[in-house]
Formats: structure tokens, C-alpha cells, sequence
């Protein structure tokens, strides 16, 4: 199966068919801002993590480089529904759109 390259404008299609949103950056990448609703699983532990089901599957990291990687990653595991932003989250904020930041407990609540 073929990964699709998508434009940040065709995201929000993608996740009305029900697909997960998945920021494939390390931890400290993503939260420095992520593309709302994404759930982060780095690359490196991606074709461990067995949350992902069978659904559609968009993946997303800083330009496009490794959400290509994942997405050859995906397919191989068999996964037929899987797309990668191209730009990734430098793209989508060029475009000006927002951007979400993990809630920080500080202890204050």
C-alpha cells in the first residue's frame, strides 16, 4: 500500500474519517508545540507501541522527514490507511495555524 502526502489544509479531512493524529518527535520536540490533538509516539519506539489500531493514521514531526519514516514503518506492519504531513509542524505554523502545549502540573492546583 501507498502512504499519501497531505497539506496541512487536508489534516482536518483526514480526522473526520477518524484517524489518529501521531507527532512521531521526541518528547522535548513536542512539547515545544504540537499540532492539536496529536498524540506523541517517537520514532524510535513506534513500531513497539501496540495502541495503534488499525485506523487511519496521519503522522506528523518537525518537516516531513521522519513522519516519511514512520509511514514506511507503518506499511510494512501491514497498516493500508496511513499518511504523512508534508512540512510537518514547521509547515503547518508557517501556514499560521495553531499549535497546543502539553498542560505542565506545577503543583499549584
Amino acid at each position: 500500500m501507498t502512504v499519501q502526502d497531505i497539506f496541512p489544509a487536508e489534516v482536518s479531512l483526514w480526522l473526520r474519517r477518524g484517524a489518529q493524529l501521531i507527532d512521531v518527535r521526541e518528547p522535548a520536540e513536542y512539547a515545544g508545540g504540537h499540532l492539536p490533538g496529536a498524540v506523541n509516539i517517537p520514532l524510535a519506539q513506534l513500531k513497539s507501541t501496540p495502541v495503534l489500531s488499525r485506523a487511519p493514521v496521519v503522522l506528523v514531526c518537525a518537516s516531513g522527514s521522519r513522519s516519511a519514516q514512520a509511514a514506511a514503518l507503518l506499511t510494512e506492519a501491514g497498516h493500508s490507511d496511513v499518511a504523512h504531513l508534508l512540512g510537518g509542524t514547521v509547515g503547518w505554523m508557517q501556514e499560521g495555524r495553531a499549535v497546543e502545549f502539553p498542560e505542565v502540573d506545577d503543583g499549584q492546583r
